[in-house]
């Protein structure tokens, strides 16, 4: 098992065993020549489910193109929705005190609404599109996370949202070693970073 890594000065594909340190991963720049893909029977469903097996995750993976495949950050803004309890770094702070000592009096219902539109600010969602990998990766579409970074999540602003955990999925990747008609080709299990968390961050 191996994961991807992608090195500027390398123009396709370098496999090695170790993360990726960018989210996410940046687009693969392909061999153009197409008898490096697989073949119609390379793609037998049935043998790659099989190769894949546990590791197939309908959530974030599909093998037939997604109907919301070209989804737009726009187009996702209206289902943005706060989930979970409130963090406990803003349901703690202390509104009754300013930093020089002064106390100041809040009423119960005006620091839930403030604490609220704090959360609301300053709350980094993972936004998830879906991805087409190619024809040399199986299966072929990936749900990907961004974070959503089109202002500040800060007050006063200077810190954007952040990739600070991430999950990996298992895919096929179709690789070939040699050239032309000296060379083998196999579908080999590859591991891919997916961001899973964001957070407001300098």
């Amino acid at each position: 098992l191996v994961s991807l890594h992608f090195a500027a000065c390398q123009p396709y594909l370098r496999l090695r065993p170790s993360p990726s340190d960018k989210l996410p991963v940046i687009d693969i720049i392909e061999h153009p020549d197409p008898e490096y893909d697989p073949r119609e029977q390379d793609l037998n469903e049935k043998n790659l489910r099989k190769k894949l097996g546990s590791n197939f995750d309908p959530n974030f993976m599909s093998i037939s193109t997604p109907v919301q495949v070209n989804l737009s950050i726009q187009d996702i803004h209206p289902k943005l929705r706060l989930s979970g309890p409130m963090p406990n770094d803003i349901k703690k702070l202390d509104l009754s005190e300013t930093p020089y000592g002064m106390r100041v009096k809040i009423g119960k219902k005006a620091r839930r609404k403030f604490l609220q539109w704090l959360w609301t600010y300053t709350h980094c969602p993972v936004v998830y599109t879906w991805k087409d990998l190619g024809l040399r990766f199986w299966p072929r579409y990936i749900k990907e996370g961004n974070c959503l970074n089109e202002r500040s999540c800060s007050f006063p602003e200077g810190m954007f949202c952040k990739p600070v955990k991430s999950v990996t999925k298992t895919f096929l990747r179709w690789y070939c070693q040699g050239f032309l008609r000296q060379k083998y080709c196999t579908w080999i299990p590859v591991q891919y970073p997916i961001i899973s968390e964001c957070k407001c961050s300098c």
